[in-house]
């Protein structure tokens, strides 16, 4: 089971949750986003400077109906390995991701394609990204596009047949390790953790990510 922490900008807090053994860690490139990473370079150059800390932890660019220059400049400078769409990026759009790579003008990322949920969600919207996409991100249906602290009912998964393995998203915190011991569903691949675990947006309280992760290693879900 894969661990992603995501919502990260604070080069210390990196550091100190890199030491846990995290499976991923996201930046997030959407402006109105009280996580967004910002204008400056700073946290560019720490990471370019950085980059043997990270170990075999991938750093995932978070976007939102992106241009195509804004990803490719984010990629560059952050040293991205996994891009994680969180608008209404068309399948279309992940294609030409795709092309790109192939063409060797991107480098071989992994895409994840996130899908607010509600009770009601169509699962036959995400048919169509089968196969332009390494993972799914399953969160809480929201304008805001993520980091509101709210989860969904799990049970709705269960109308879930694909066989993209997806991230489990939304309101995951602290308290949440009882009910991931329960979940069950063959696509499950990895957790996302964000707001519930935060000091302030975009600031990370590392003691409960630790404890949290023990809990889990204890029951044996990562």
């Amino acid at each position: 089971m894969k661990l992603k922490v995501c919502g990260l900008r604070d080069p210390e807090n990196i550091r100190a949750l890199l030491e846990l053994g995290l499976d991923y860690t996201g930046l997030l490139f959407y402006p109105k986003s009280s996580r967004y990473v910002g204008e400056d370079e700073s946290l560019a150059d720490w990471i370019a400077r950085s980059a043997a800390l990270f170990g075999d932890t991938r750093r995932v660019g978070v976007f939102v109906n992106a241009e195509l220059e804004l990803l490719l400049n984010a990629i560059h400078d952050y040293g991205l390995q996994a891009v994680q769409l969180h608008g209404d990026e068309q399948p279309e759009y992940l294609a030409e991701r795709r092309r790109c790579a192939r063409l060797g003008t991107l480098p071989q990322l992994e895409l994840i394609k996130a899908f607010g949920l509600h009770r009601d969600f169509d699962f036959g919207q995400t048919e169509a990204y089968a196969g332009a996409c390494d993972y799914f991100l399953f969160d809480t249906h929201s304008t805001a596009r993520g980091g509101t602290g709210q989860s969904f009912d799990w049970a709705v998964l269960d109308r879930y047949a694909g066989e993209t393995p997806f991230f489990l998203s939304g309101g995951i915190g602290p308290d949440s390790a009882e009910a991931l011991t329960r979940f069950r569903h063959p696509a499950w691949a990895g957790i996302d953790l964000n707001s519930r675990f935060e000091i302030e947006p975009g600031l990370k309280d590392v003691d409960r990510i630790r404890q949290f992760i023990q809990q889990l290693e204890k029951t044996e879900v990562i």
